[in-house]
């Protein structure tokens, strides 16, 4: 018999093993000083294009003067217990009838973090004998959600709604012979590439097939639509989607999330989230801190408004001077260069060393091999001055990295690693 332990002595993962060269300053990185726009690395500043607050509320004043005051009434424990037991309180209540009322459904049921509620949230919805369809570029609380699901599950490709038809038509007969249902599941967007979910089409085929529809908008919420009601209020779809989720780890600057849905789905999944049923409540600072940021984003539509300029002029320019952005339609923008891992290193290395530019890079496996991707937040808080730094700098590393300046840089990286 096997120790247990075995595999991990001799493989440390496709990430893993670039630890002794990446933790500590490409992965697990540590930045410094109050979240905003530009900030510290190392001593250095930065401008700072990994941070996901998207509104800068994150060290708006009104922001911190609410979190202060309910850090000081309540402290950090209240209130104790999960909601069912003794965790329940008026706030509690008030700040999920104001979010339902602002995402246009009847009912919404609090959350204590995005990643584990929407797991849970999958896991409540179906049972042995449905099926889920969701997209194959799924977030992965989507994937480890149905995981834990003991029925049949297909994938249908990136956005391709004929993909999506064609595993619905699997999904129907399956289902016909469970006696089960089946449920559908897309981002609103799509956190790494930006794209957002083709949410429209999708509804439209309820025409045709008899499903349900869950939207993870964590990207979505406060940043899409009119009102910042999200990629289903930006596609006119809102109705259509059956259970909507969000985050308040994005646009709120907080911790937390929520599902809305129809009062009686709510309901019953308020008495069925085992990670909600069995966990304590959501702190009441944070319950206190989400119903004043939800106000600004209600009353300040200036905050979306000087996103959005930052994006457009950030993206605009990225696509002016020739770069792959992809498809991206949100703000998260992507830029698609080609190298290898260690040619990736040297890269990011130059551009926050010698350019004080800080962005996330990924790498195989998040993308196929050969590609790099790194990946810029826009958020209210940067500046045009910010941008056209980050344009020029841009400029200067695709060149060094088209005439191989980072594939020698990196030779010794590729050396130690035997590749």
């Amino acid at each position: 018999m096997k120790d247990l332990f075995e595999k991990i002595y001799k493989d440390k993962g496709p990430l893993g093993k670039w630890a002794s060269q990446a933790e500590g300053y490409f992965v697990f990185p540590k930045l410094e000083g109050e979240i905003s726009n530009r900030m510290k690395f190392q001593g250095k500043e930065v401008i700072t294009w990994s941070i996901n607050d998207y509104l800068g509320l994150a060290n708006h004043p009104e922001v911190r003067k609410v979190d202060a005051e309910a850090a000081a009434k309540y402290g950090s424990a209240y209130p104790m217990g999960a909601r069912m037991m003794s965790g329940h309180t008026d706030l509690h209540e008030k700040l999920q009838n104001e979010l339902a009322a602002f995402v246009k459904k009847e009912a919404a049921y609090l959350l204590n973090f995005g990643y584990q509620g929407i797991l849970s949230t999958i896991d409540a919805l179906v049972g042995k004998d449905d099926i889920i369809v969701y997209d194959v570029d799924a977030h992965a609380c989507i994937i480890d959600g149905v995981r834990l699901h003991m029925g049949k599950r297909f994938t249908y490709k990136h956005n391709d709604v004929e993909s999506l038809e064609k595993n619905l038509e699997r999904a129907t007969k399956m289902a016909e012979q469970t006696g089960g249902g089946i449920l559908v599941i897309s981002e609103g967007v799509f956190g790494m590439r930006g794209e957002q979910g083709r949410l429209k089409e999708i509804v439209a085929l309820k025409e045709k097939y008899n499903f349900r529809f869950l939207v993870d908008d964590a990207h979505g919420f406060g940043t899409l639509g009119a009102t910042g009601a999200g990629a289903g209020e930006e596609q006119g779809v809102q109705d259509g989607i059956d259970v909507y989720f969000a985050t308040f780890a994005k646009s709120m600057a907080s911790t937390g999330a929520f599902i809305a849905a129809d009062q009686e789905i709510i309901d019953y999944l308020k008495y069925n989230l085992r990670s909600q049923m069995f966990a304590k409540s959501l702190q009441m600072t944070l319950t206190a801190g989400a119903l004043k940021r939800l106000e600004m984003l209600k009353t300040m539509p200036e905050l979306k408004n000087k996103l959005w300029e930052n994006v457009n002029a950030l993206q605009s320019g990225l696509k002016e001077r020739g770069f792959d952005i992809g498809t991206t339609q949100s703000c998260v923008t992507p830029v698609y260069l080609k190298g290898s891992i260690p040619e990736a290193m040297a890269l990011v290395k130059d551009l926050r060393e010698n350019y004080g530019i800080f962005c996330s890079i990924v790498v195989y496996p998040v993308i196929p091999k050969g590609l790099i991707l790194l990946r810029l937040i826009p958020t209210a808080t940067h500046t045009l001055e910010d941008v056209n730094i980050t344009l020029d700098a841009f400029d200067a590393i695709r060149a060094r990295l088209d005439n191989g300046t980072y594939k020698r840089l990196s030779a010794s990286v590729a050396a130690a690693m035997g590749q």
